[in-house]
């Protein structure tokens, strides 16, 4: 079970890092509304730009926090819960702009995993 989790530690600790490090202005078909990049989703969503570097920073050390916490376990369950917080207010976003449920899968699918971790 140990290597599962540090698999899904990797999984979501890379794919969050993917996302707003590498993909951040690129367009993809889970972005909400029309937006092409990620600040425009956040002002799709209605929220201010200065809200987008916050969460982006917020998750990109979370992230880094789960990868660390392979090394360091202390950090596990704290790192994965932060990115579960997160990731359910991308789920209510998408909701909120009444985007196609499946838009917000990925959200959804990290939010599950980041549980896993967090609780097994």
């Amino acid at each position: 079970m140990n290597y599962l989790i540090i698999l899904l530690q990797v999984i979501v600790g890379l794919s969050i890092l993917n996302v707003w490090l590498i993909q951040k202005n690129k367009p993809t078909k889970w972005r909400g509304g029309n937006a092409k990049t990620i600040v425009e989703e956040f002002q799709v969503y209605g929220l201010p730009v200065w809200m987008c570097y916050v969460v982006g920073t917020l998750k990109v050390a979370l992230a880094l926090a789960l990868l660390a916490a392979i090394i360091y376990p202390e950090l596990k369950q704290p790192a994965a819960l932060g990115l579960a917080i997160l990731l359910s207010g991308s789920i209510i976003m998408h909701l909120k702009i009444k985007d196609p449920l499946m838009k917000s899968f990925p959200a959804f699918l990290f939010l599950t995993m980041c549980l896993i971790i967090a609780f097994v």
